[in-house]
């Protein structure tokens, strides 16, 4: 792989996670809100939501990494 891909396919591995990770923190009172307010209110709820996103952005963002740097070392 040319070095022009390994930066652009980089770039798109470090944004992507940004961008997932902007989605699954809008979503996340949908799939684990419950609805109930005072619950989406506490620190509880709040340490999951924080936690959760950055383990998905984190995931995401290794495996971006893996697979641009994986051909470039060959």
């Amino acid at each position: 792989m040319s070095s022009t891909f390994t930066i652009i396919f980089g770039i798109i591995a470090i944004l992507l996670p940004l961008v997932v990770g902007r989605l699954f923190w809008k979503r996340f009172d949908h799939y684990f809100g419950r609805g109930d307010t005072v619950y989406m209110n506490s620190l509880e709820y709040f340490l999951k939501k924080i936690g959760s996103t950055i383990l998905i952005a984190f995931i995401i963002l290794w495996i971006g990494m893996s697979l641009v740097f994986n051909d470039s070392a060959s």
